[in-house]
């Protein structure tokens, strides 16, 4: 019965961003995933430019319940590249979010950790382990935590390279990372370790590792704003954190 105000508040145009929105995540919940994703497609030309950012997480977790992979991924690069730019937070070090009708300051720091941790999981889901492991790297420097040395780990295990893997967890059982106390964290610390343990047994030999060596995404480097822009209105936009980062092209492509 919801959708069908929300369809009513849309064509009638009343308030269309907000019924845009909340009849997705309705949508997300009963299973009607799909039809979202043409919902928002559809009709987010008729939101505020404003609204727009927020319709983008909100596809997002739509491409990623579906399984979209291809298209979440080259959501997340546009979304990385416009903060590279400097359009999405206009140059700004924090900007204003809201969740669940409440609204919140975030940095941009969390804004790139958070859109990082999305591509990696996509390339995860692709096989792409490479280009996972240099995302889940990228995030890391950015915002360290218990959690994103787990996913690094999960990648890491994925190429067994079981060593670095397990120093990983090891600074998370040590609690030489943020959020190592947290129980879910630990949980999932403890799952992969039992993980890396079964795999021991086996390596990859060269044939494994000249195909893993081919998966590496080329141009994912330009997605998490390390290419150099020459146009003088994206420089002058440019954030601290992508200076700061600069340094690390030479390890990443190579």
């Amino acid at each position: 019965m919801a959708i069908v105000w929300f369809w009513k508040a849309i064509n009638t145009g009343d308030r269309v961003d907000s019924a845009l929105k909340d009849m997705a995540v309705v949508m997300k919940q009963l299973d009607r995933s799909e039809e979202a994703i043409e919902a928002i497609k559809s009709f987010r030309p008729r939101c505020s430019k404003n609204s727009q950012d927020s319709l983008d997480n909100v596809l997002i977790d739509l491409y990623k319940k579906c399984g979209r992979m291809e298209e979440q991924v080259e959501l997340l690069k546009r979304k990385l590249r416009q903060i590279y730019q400097g359009e999405a937070f206009n140059g700004k070090p924090t900007k204003t979010a809201r969740s669940h009708g409440k609204k919140f300051q975030v940095t941009v720091q969390q804004e790139i950790a958070r859109l990082l941790g999305n591509l990696g999981w996509a390339y995860m889901q692709q096989a792409k382990y490479l280009s996972a492991e240099a995302v889940y790297r990228k995030a890391q420097m950015v915002e360290p935590d218990a959690n994103k040395s787990c996913n690094l780990a999960m990648c890491l295990i994925k190429q067994g390279r079981f060593e670095e893997a397990r120093a990983l967890l090891d600074d998370v059982f040590t609690s030489r990372v943020l959020g190592a106390d947290d129980c879910k964290t630990r949980q999932r610390a403890d799952e992969l370790l039992s993980e890396l343990e079964a795999s021991l047994p086996r390596r990859l030999d060269a044939e494994m590792e000249d195909v893993l060596g081919n998966i590496l995404d080329d141009d994912f480097v330009i997605a998490i704003g390390l290419e150099e822009m020459t146009a003088s209105n994206y420089r002058s936009k440019r954030l601290p954190i992508f200076e700061q980062i600069s340094s690390f092209r030479n390890q990443l492509v190579c």
